[in-house]
């Protein structure tokens, strides 16, 4: 098993975190993993992505060009990623920021107001977490445990107290695609 993800938005989405759960907790289930951030030319507001392998292998190297999964957090991140997902591969789109749709065929597409579902909870920029949520629903490359435990070494210290709201949005988007699957069967 390796999976190839790319995670792409602006910066200040919550990208890097995102990915960097992904890594922690693939590292806490034995996995090998592979975590690699690329920023556009300013940090907060520009484009932001990272790269994220896990694999019981080891890892040859942690350069993706064609991903099997990618999270896309805004149009741009769409426009630039999408033609990229392997055939068979899974693009998960926050449609909040991102109000396109796929016109591939050979790929799952997964679209989710993850924006507007973490502003209910009371934080918008808990956008990452609903979209993570739904990624493990779909694919569980690693366990919901593993990514709750994950959450203190990524928080820093400032930011511990925001622990509950963050699992709070994890769990909202994985029953969110659970049940938009359970009533599309």
């Amino acid at each position: 098993m390796m999976e190839e993800i790319i995670i792409a938005g602006f910066g200040g989405q919550g990208v890097m975190s995102m990915g960097q759960l992904l890594a922690y907790a693939g590292m806490a289930e034995g996995k090998f993993v592979s975590w690699l951030p690329s920023y556009g030319p300013e940090q907060r507001g520009g484009t932001a992505n990272c790269t994220v392998v896990l694999s019981k292998e080891p890892i040859g190297s942690p350069l993706v060009s064609n991903p099997a999964t990618a999270i896309v957090m805004n149009a741009p991140s769409f426009d630039k990623f999408e033609p990229k997902v392997k055939p068979g591969g899974l693009l998960i789109v926050n449609t909040s920021m991102a109000d396109r749709k796929s016109m591939r065929t050979d790929i799952h597409t997964i679209y989710i107001k993850a924006t507007d579902m973490a502003g209910r909870l009371g934080s918008p920029k808990s956008a990452n977490m609903v979209l993570l949520g739904a990624l493990l629903a779909y694919l569980p490359i690693v366990s919901e445990e593993a990514i709750i435990q994950s959450l203190e070494k990524v928080l820093s210290p400032g930011k511990q107290h925001l622990l509950k709201l963050n699992e709070e949005a994890l769990k909202l988007g994985k029953s969110h695609l659970i049940s938009s699957e359970t009533a599309r069967s």
